[in-house]
């Protein structure tokens, strides 16, 4: 029995060298798979990052060329109507738009997942399509829609009396925009709310059901609460989508050029200052100014979830 112990005692020491070595490939294996997102990340994001805010604080003149100016290119973002006006457009349709989308996102999240809809794996999956079809297809079939000569709702409203609207005039291209992304991004929303609510356990229902409480009970007062934290994230995503609006003014200024201008929205006027006007410095500070309010609109949404979240 002592020759067996002494025998075995040996294959301890053989164990604890191979554990580093085991370790140490499993480290390698790991940065073989991370390394190359980061250094896709460092060089499309980080460089680019850093490099634009260098071009921010430079302008371009015909006489003297290009000389460092400092904060001039952000403090003229303050006092830029075209600009202001931008911002001010999208404020309009993140106000309107995106409660509504988020709204028709988490009342078909909550249909789907009462169990009490027919065929819910198709009509989930219809809903979730047009995210699935790019942004500009989508724009491009909801511009032959609107169209005022040939599109099939105005040919529509007009069969039933009720006139040829102009959607894509400059009072109603807004609301054809809000329209469009709508479309988009409802199925996306809510497949995110919807798995959320997949993982809500089925114990809280069953006792909801023992106390009586109807379906519009338990959605309010169970699931609704229970998925705050991926509707605070469908929010964020929404706020920051509706200040990246592009496709949606850039393709739909060629069927409607009078109510589209260059400086529609502000991503659509930092891009006409970059590559038609040639301003890439001044270009580069409304980028950075734009990600800035991004930033501080989606902290303040957050930080307002939060205490509403606290106890007092």
């Amino acid at each position: 029995m002592s020759s067996a112990t002494v025998a075995s005692r040996p294959q301890v020491p053989s164990k604890k060298r191979r554990t580093p070595l085991t370790k140490r490939r499993q480290w390698r294996a790991a940065y073989l798979f991370v390394i190359p997102f980061f250094l896709v990340f460092i060089t499309m994001l980080i460089i680019p990052l850093f490099y634009s805010g260098y071009l921010s604080f430079f302008a371009t003149q015909l006489v003297g060329g290009v000389h460092f100016v400092g904060f001039d290119n952000y403090v003229k973002t303050f006092t830029d109507p075209l600009f202001l006006a931008g911002i001010g457009r999208t404020a309009l349709f993140l106000v309107v738009q995106v409660p509504i989308m988020l709204g028709l996102a988490l009342f078909f999240a909550l249909a789907l997942d009462s169990g009490r809809v027919r065929g819910s794996k198709v009509l989930r999956l219809l809903i979730f399509i047009p995210y699935a079809i790019p942004g500009v297809v989508a724009t491009l079939m909801w511009g032959y829609l609107y169209g005022q000569d040939f599109g099939p709702i105005v040919q529509i409203l007009s069969a039933v009396g009720l006139g040829k609207p102009n959607l894509l005039s400059d009072a109603n291209v807004l609301g054809s925009m809000m329209n469009i992304v709508t479309w988009e991004f409802v199925g996306y929303n809510m497949i995110i709310m919807y798995s959320a609510l997949r993982s809500i356990p089925a114990e809280l229902y069953e006792a909801a059901e023992i106390d009586g409480a109807s379906q519009l009970r338990v959605a309010w007062s169970i699931k609704i609460p229970a998925i705050r934290p991926a509707i605070l994230l469908t929010v964020i995503f929404s706020i920051i989508g509706s200040f990246q609006l592009f496709n949606e003014p850039s393709l739909l200024r060629n069927i409607a050029p009078n109510a589209i201008n260059s400086s529609y929205t502000p991503n659509f006027y930092a891009y006409n200052l970059a590559f038609v006007n040639q301003d890439i410095n001044y270009a580069a500070a409304i980028a950075f100014i734009l990600g800035i309010v991004i930033m501080v609109v989606s902290y303040v949404v957050q930080l307002s979830t939060q205490r509403r979240e606290s106890p007092n």
